[in-house]
Order: structure tokens, then sequence, then C-alpha cells
């Protein structure tokens, strides 16, 4: 007979063992492609960067299962190892499982379902733990670190009519220059940091969209920058073509993919299968760069 099964969890410093019961496995097929949309009335699209049904839990880039957890949608890498027991692990990119190559995957996904609670809140701590970090960093202060295009540059705050600066001895491509009145608040100091930024943004999505544009075979006539809370652009059909300007913070593969996203909207104003082609006729590896967007910490509050 084979020995009972010892589910092992790790998480950075280990987790605790499953209990003997195991409920019903209830486990999604592979993710398919979308099912085609209806074009909205208004012919405007939107993209919050969630617009899969799976994109409301938690997803590894490399996922080849899916779990429906604590009312979520967990979509993880399985891979076969020769440990002697099933494994979980939590990290940067979500949940991978390890299991011998004995044990079948109706055992492996009842072990997921049971420790549905731990795996699930795993998940949600490591991206509160992100969005908390990115959001330190984020001080307004003098000499604070902005994240800016997936690194950092340092804030440095010029009192008007003193011509003192910090930082001055960084490369100009390291710094945030920013002016204000002496004795100027934090307000004051964040809203002339974000009003470099957008600068910033603007310049960098005018010219990613005219190069991407053509590749895609689309003309678009006009550019607004957004401060929504929870979308990351959105587009018309008239051409009209929205970015949230806190892209600047992320990485420019990230960027590049929100505005490739977007201006394949305006050939395709849904998410159907046709859709996607669209996006990886200019962009193959959209999904691993759509993955990595929807873990960036998306919650950007300004203190």
């Amino acid at each position: 007979m084979r020995a009972p099964l010892q589910f092992v969890l790790d998480f950075f410093t280990g987790g605790d063992p499953v209990l003997p019961n195991q409920p019903k496995p209830s486990i999604l097929p592979p993710e398919p492609p979308t099912s085609p949309g209806k074009p909205p009335s208004t012919s405007v699209d939107e993209f919050s960067g969630k617009d899969l049904p799976l994109a409301t839990g938690f997803t590894h880039p490399a996922a080849n299962r899916h779990a429906q957890l604590q009312g979520v949608v967990v979509s993880f890498r399985f891979e076969r190892s020769r440990r002697k027991s099933i494994g979980f692990m939590v990290g940067a990119d979500g949940l991978v499982v390890r299991a011998p190559n004995w044990v079948t995957l109706r055992e492996v996904d009842a072990a997921v379902q049971e420790k549905g609670a731990w795996i699930v809140a795993k998940l949600q701590q490591f991206k509160d733990r992100q969005t908390e970090q990115f959001q330190k960093a984020i001080e307004w202060r003098h000499g604070a670190d902005v994240p800016f295009l997936g690194r950092t540059l340092q804030l440095c705050v010029l009192e008007r009519g003193v011509g003192r600066v910090l930082g001055q001895d960084l490369p100009a491509d390291q710094i945030l220059p920013v002016a204000v009145p002496p004795g100027a608040s934090v307000t004051q100091v964040r809203d002339a940091a974000q009003v470099w930024l957008k600068k910033q943004a603007k310049t960098l999505f005018e010219e990613r969209l005219h190069h991407f544009a053509p590749l895609l075979g689309v003309r678009w006539l006009k550019l607004s920058l957004s401060s929504a809370s929870t979308r990351w652009g959105s587009a018309r059909h008239d051409g009209h073509i929205r970015l949230n300007w806190r892209l600047i913070h992320l990485p420019i593969s990230q960027i590049d993919y929100v505005v490739v996203h977007e201006l394949a909207h305006l050939r395709e104003m849904n998410h159907s299968p046709r859709f996607w082609e669209t996006v990886g006729e200019v962009m193959p590896d959209y999904a691993q760069r759509r993955q990595a967007l929807r873990q960036a910490p998306v919650d950007l509050k300004e203190d």
C-alpha cells in the first residue's frame, strides 16, 4: 500500500499541513478564449486590466490548471517532481503546486481545495505587501524615491528664489525635479511632481501610439490622460484613446501592452478571440505582459 500523503506547504518560511478530510473538487477547465462580446451602443470599450473572467482572482503567468477557491478563481502552475508529497509555494508569480508522479490529478485537485482558504489568504497577503511597498515608495518629500518606468527617480525639490536643490550631484536621468514656493507642503510637492509625471506620460504615450498604430493598421485621433482609480485605459470608435497617467510608474513593457490593447479596440470593439488575435499580431507575448500588469500594484492612491 502507498504511504498516506503528507502535504507540504511553502510560503517562504513554510505553512501548516492540510487536514485529512477532502471536499469534492471544484476544478475549472483550462482558460478558454473569451466569448465574443457585444459592441457597446456607444462604441466605447474600456480596459481595466480585469476584462477576462479569470482576472477576478489570482493567475500564475505559466498557469496550466485552475480552481475555484473561496469564491475566486486561482490559476496555478502545476508541476510533477521527485518530491514525496504535494507541495504548495506562493511567490511573486502566484501559486505553484508540485506533486510526485504517482499522485493522481484528482488527489492534487482535492488537496488544492482543502487548502483553499490558506492559498487565497497567502496570495492576498503577497499582493497587499507589494501594494504597500509601492505606495510607501511615493512619499512626495524632498529626496524621496518615486517609481518611474519600473525603476526609481529621486525627488529633487527646488525652492523658488532659493536655488537649492537636493540630489544635484545625480545624473539628470535619475532625478525628478520640481520647483515649489519656500515652505511648500507635502501636497504642493506632490502636485508639482505629478505635473511633471503627467507631462512625461503624455509624451511617452503619444510616442508609443505612433509606433504601434501603423503596425495594427489603425488610426488614433486624440489622446487624453485619465486619473481613473480602476481603469488603465479606454478606446472609442472615433479614435479617442484614454490612458491612465499612472502607467508611467510601470515598466515600458506593461505600458506598451495597454497601448496595443486599446489600439486593437479600434479594429475590434470587444474581447472576442479575434480581438486577442489582433493584439497578438504585434505582441506575441501579450499574455505574459498582461499577467505582469494584473499583478502590479494597481491601487495607486495619492497621499
